[in-house]
């Protein structure tokens, strides 16, 4: 079942009726609804593509956060054979949010890792939404040394609201972590590709997105800090949201004007969520043409690059 958002409302309107006209032709002997159907479809996919044409930054804020959006797992099961989680941070615990391991991207060895938030209230709980302890950024820092130590590329895949900001969480070192975290990142000297896969939430996410190459979806987000936290401070009023995604330029096409991301990535209309085949195979692309374009590198080039690409970063939007 469609999960539809606040401003699809409309849209939800349409393409229900046309399922009720499809019900009650199933139901009935010798009634052919479908005409009335596809013209209702017909009307449905035009108010779709009007809905999407231009995106506000909370309505792409709100499509970055849809429940049925594909997730890590999603795309680790669909991109990479021979996945073999490693588990741990060899220290404190496991850390769900977090999933790693050795695998193969076009049969190429890799290390993979990104956050997971969960599919079902059973699993977001598990997974915590998303938001790693910090066990888990020391497991991810685990694992891309693992991965230089055997010269693998790491590819990573962000989805989080930000770091858990939980009171344990910052008696084991959160920000510690973290910034060990980003400091791995920049001192490997193997290929290091990232894709904002829905949410990318302040330090949080930049401790895996400090790479050589950083993708977008056309609908994720990535900012400092999440609209309504923005909101909150500056304006003592979480629903100023839409204020603050706007002044925050929090979406990919923001960011790539600006040098932080260096591609965005297509979704289908209507959000990754319509089409998470092709959502899917779209990222797969683009992470093959980041690793095609590190490839054959020096471990002193892949390093000395990677630092200067987080330097420059901003100053394509301040030059302009």
């Amino acid at each position: 079942m469609t999960i539809y958002l606040d401003f699809e409302k409309p849209l939800a309107e349409l393409e229900g009726k046309a399922e009720e006209l499809r019900a009650m032709a199933r139901s009935g002997e010798g009634v052919d609804l479908e005409e009335e159907a596809a013209a209702l479809d017909g009307k449905a996919a035009a108010m779709l593509a009007q809905l999407y044409k231009d995106l506000t930054p909370w309505r792409k804020t709100q499509v970055a956060r849809h429940p049925q959006r594909p997730h890590c797992i999603d795309y680790v099961e669909a991109l990479f054979s021979e996945f073999t989680p490693l588990a741990g941070d060899r220290n404190f615990a496991e850390d769900q949010a977090v999933i790693g391991g050795l695998a193969r991207f076009d049969d190429r060895p890799v290390m993979v890792i990104g956050h997971e938030k969960g599919h079902d209230t059973q699993t977001r709980l598990e997974r915590n939404f998303g938001m790693a302890r910090p066990e888990g950024y020391r497991k991810a820092i685990r694992l891309m040394q693992m991965a230089d130590r055997f010269g693998l590329p790491v590819i990573t895949l962000v989805d989080t609201p930000g770091a858990y900001p939980g009171k344990g969480a910052e008696e084991r070192g959160q920000s510690e972590a973290i910034a060990r975290s980003t400091e791995t990142c920049l001192g490997l000297g193997v290929p290091l590709v990232s894709v904002i896969i829905g949410e990318g939430g302040s330090g949080g996410a930049v401790a895996f997105a400090t790479a050589n190459r950083v993708a977008m979806l056309e609908h994720s987000i990535y900012s400092v800090i999440s609209p309504e936290g923005c909101a909150s401070i500056l304006w003592k009023d979480a629903e100023k949201m839409r204020e603050a995604a706007e002044a925050l330029r929090l979406t990919a096409q923001d960011l790539k004007k600006l040098g932080v991301i260096d591609r965005i990535v297509p979704e289908p209309l209507g959000g990754a969520h319509r089409d998470a085949e092709a959502t899917i195979g779209a990222v797969g692309e683009a992470l093959g043409a980041m690793l095609g374009e590190l490839g054959g590198q020096s471990r002193d080039k892949l390093r000395a690059d990677r630092r200067q690409k987080f330097l420059d970063m901003g100053t394509k939007g301040l030059a302009a």
